[in-house]
């Protein structure tokens, strides 16, 4: 069956990949993308695409009906990309993340079943499940225990697109990949806000002394994966998207570091953020030995790349560093 795909938050960096992705490994099918433009929204990230026949951009948000009804119009799937996603804004103001990510998957979930769409994966996260000490791995049949409230407001996403599944016999997934790096990550993030700042001969900022860990998936590995889950998964079940690649913080910088042949007096340690979660990892089984799927892009192949990238991009993430530390200056004016 051919595919006409709504992605929404196509824009972002996760979403704008996957686009590609699709774009290029499956030449019969169609994408339109809904994204808001918000902060991490760039629709620079998509704009060589606009020329092409198979891709349609709406500017809108998912919590209005009215724009995702314009935007779902001839398509037969949805992969669910829009939301707030940054840990430390949530902390700061919550309301955004339950407005798109709660309200705006409520809202796309009533019009898909308006549709009557063949299938919808809703992008989650490893964060759902909270924090790890220093074994063991989170499964899907782990219990979701967010400790942020942007972990919060994903893991009300995915038990309502459960419940939408469940009700209303909508054809749900959820997909819940792992850290993800690569091309077109905004620059607040650890590895591009790295890579930027030692591009323009600033310090790496890291939390508290480094020792968190996460498991690092490079966005291609993961663009592969949700492919996988939209084609072959059971509907009304998660997958874990895991990168096999437990990595502490202090580890990405130092690995970045030496590629960039820096000395590590270029660290600088920061007051840890609250309710840090101190580990992540996932077990892969599932998505493993049920639909065929896992990574294969080696951390230091995805740095690699990721590093030439954003050295070779430096009009696109300059514009964006500027734009966030104007978004940082307001926000402490206002407080």
């Amino acid at each position: 069956m051919t595919l006409r795909i709504l992605v929404t938050g196509g824009c972002g960096f996760i979403g704008s990949n996957f686009v590609r992705y699709v774009l290029k490994n499956h030449p019969d099918y169609r994408v339109t993308n809904i994204d808001a433009l918000t902060y991490a929204g760039n629709r620079a990230n998509l704009v060589d695409l606009e020329q092409d026949e198979r891709y349609r951009f709406v500017h809108g948000r998912i919590e209005n009906r009215g724009h995702v009804e314009d935007a779902i119009d001839g398509c037969n799937a949805v992969v669910n990309f829009a939301a707030e996603s940054h840990v430390d804004r949530s902390i700061r103001d919550a309301t955004p993340f339950i407005a798109t990510n709660v309200v705006g998957t409520q809202v796309l979930l009533d019009v898909s079943v308006a549709n009557r769409v063949d299938r919808f994966v809703q992008l989650s996260t490893d964060e759902v499940y909270g924090t790890l000490g220093e074994e063991g791995l989170f499964s899907e049949a782990t219990p979701l225990d967010p400790r942020s409230p942007y972990a919060a407001s994903k893991a009300a996403a995915d038990m309502l697109g459960r419940a939408y599944h469940e009700t209303h016999h909508l054809p749900v997934c959820v997909a819940r990949p792992s850290n993800n790096y690569g091309p077109y990550q905004y620059p607040e993030k650890l590895i591009p806000l790295m890579l930027t700042n030692l591009f323009e001969g600033s310090n790496v900022p890291v939390y508290g002394k480094g020792l968190n860990v996460r498991d690092w998936l490079f966005v291609e590995d993961n663009c592969r994966g949700i492919d996988t889950i939209l084609h072959k998964g059971k509907p009304g079940e998660a997958y874990n998207i895991g990168g096999n690649c437990e990595k502490r913080n202090i580890e990405v910088v130092r690995t970045v570091l030496r590629l960039m042949d820096l000395d590590e007096d270029r660290i600088e340690f920061v007051p840890d953020r609250p309710g840090h979660d101190f580990r992540y990892a996932l077990d892969n089984s599932k998505i493993e030995s049920e639909l065929g799927w896992k990574p294969t892009t080696r951390f230091e192949d995805g740095i690699r790349t990721t590093l030439d990238w954003y050295r070779l991009q430096t009009g696109w993430w300059q514009e964006l560093r500027q734009r966030l530390d104007r978004e940082r200056r307001g926000f402490w004016t206002k407080r």
